[in-house]
């Protein structure tokens, strides 16, 4: 029977070694466990003389396998030692002042440590069966706000653009998968393309050394629309699709298409939506300037709404591994389904 006036005598404990909590993580700890997860890392990871330096292998491990456990924080990681979870992780199970300790011996050229530690086990997982192979790999390149918490956190002192305090990463995902190629941490006022050239350069770089030898297309929003991102794109061969905000000349462009060369297509209701074909030359003040093909599909707004969009998509017709998507936004005078009458604005 459970003590009603004296609840601070029940403890509750999980400490018999036959028992294994979280076992769904044996499926993620036999695929590090083939990768060499913990080999990698104690290969490449050199802390020096910092406190944190021994079995850095066994220390990565259990944060990894905490992290996907739900741990968020390091004091989670204690939840892996008891019963026998740590008979099943294939590793030594860390205390959480062990890890701290770890983890604050980084420093900038150790995160690159790793960057060389992911690179590697990307290339392994791709050689067992798990890459594209000579398949199109299409790449999501992006950015996020992650929340912290606390004002002592190194570059999330400040506000990012939505207004909170904490980081602002870049991510390059494979889309179709999901599969993280890349990942960079920045602090959180970092402008949205702050660092993403060398990102791309070296997203693009690792997919290759996985073994990767199919077309690749790099989508990303107008954050990274700007002339140093597609010419990496380009010297790459890398086709690319690239959100861009409006301005007076592509607008003129666009209104300047004719009304018989917009064709109806699929939208949220009949006749809502229409796609044209135009030429446009982005960037056109640099020395490589190139007129690209501009696909246009202009959208009517939903009922009592004064906006519209227009997307539009745009390859070179010289090269045809160059690839890019505009986005622009306009308001029209009326909300009819298929005005395309801009504002006087």
């Amino acid at each position: 029977m459970l003590p009603r006036n004296d609840p601070d005598r029940i403890q509750i404990a999980f400490d018999d070694h036959r028992l294994v909590a979280n076992a769904g993580l044996i499926l993620p700890v036999t695929l590090a466990h083939h990768l060499g997860l913990g080999e990698l890392v104690d290969n490449h990871v050199n802390l020096g003389d910092a406190p944190g330096r021994p079995n850095a292998g066994d220390k990565m491990l259990t944060l990894v396998a905490s992290a996907l456990a739900g741990g968020d924080c390091i004091d989670d990681a204690d939840a892996l030692r008891a019963g026998g979870v740590g008979r099943v992780l294939g590793c030594v199970v860390k205390a959480p002042s062990t890890l701290g300790t770890f983890l604050r011996s980084f420093r900038w050229g150790h995160v690159r440590q790793l960057d060389r530690v992911n690179r590697e086990a990307l290339a392994r997982a791709w050689a067992a069966g798990a890459g594209p192979g000579d398949d199109p790999l299409t790449i999501d390149l992006d950015s996020t706000a992650c929340e912290t918490f606390g004002l002592a956190k190194e570059g999330a002192q400040r506000h990012n653009y939505a207004g909170q305090r904490g980081y602002h990463p870049l991510f390059a995902v494979a889309a179709g998968t999901g599969e993280v190629l890349m990942a960079r941490l920045r602090q959180g006022r970092a402008n949205t393309a702050r660092g993403a050239t060398n990102f791309l350069r070296e997203t693009v770089s690792r997919v290759r050394h996985a073994g990767a030898t199919g077309q690749l297309t790099v989508r990303a929003d107008s954050g990274f629309y700007n002339h140093a991102i597609v010419a990496v794109c380009r010297k790459a061969k890398v086709r690319f699709s690239i959100t861009a905000r409006q301005h007076p000349r592509l607008r003129n462009i666009i209104e300047a298409i004719p009304e018989a060369e917009w064709t109806p297509i699929p939208y949220w209701m009949e006749g809502a939506a229409d796609v044209a074909e135009t030429t446009y030359v982005p960037f056109e003040s640099k020395p490589d300037a190139a007129t690209v093909r501009l696909i246009v599909v202009g959208s009517s707004p939903r009922p009592g709404s004064n906006w519209r969009c227009l997307p539009a998509t745009a390859i070179t017709p010289s090269s045809p591994t160059a690839r890019a998507t505009l986005w622009i936004s306009r308001p029209i005078i009326a909300a009819t389904p298929r005005s395309r009458t801009p504002s006087a604005t």
